[in-house]
């Protein structure tokens, strides 16, 4: 990596623009929901959902910055295996989070 002077980086960061910013530090890109999204979207929420092995209620961590998609965890409970498949709205909202047996 090239060592740059202390007037390289005055000069880059007399401009606070955020994408040179993020390449000054090697940052990646913040995420940032569309125009359209609702105000205060988070980029993840936790949301409760009941495993269809032993019904056991817990909690989920789901990144909303993936979109929508399918993947598989397992129960914290009874270790077995989910489907878990995520919808988005439009505006990048959280719409629902479906859980099913993985047989």
């Amino acid at each position: 990596m090239k060592k740059r002077t202390p007037h390289e980086l005055i000069r880059k960061v007399t401009r606070l623009d955020d994408q040179l910013i993020d390449a000054l530090y090697g940052l990646e890109p913040v995420y940032e929901p569309g125009e359209d999204a609702l105000p205060g979207l988070r980029p993840d929420e936790f949301v409760a959902i009941l495993c269809p092995w032993c019904g056991e209620r817990s909690e989920t961590h789901v990144d909303l910055t993936e979109g929508a998609r399918t993947y598989i965890e397992d129960c914290q409970v009874c270790c077995r295996p989910m489907e878990l498949s995520v919808e988005m709205a439009d505006n990048g909202a959280l719409r629902a989070v479906k859980v099913q047996r993985l047989d």
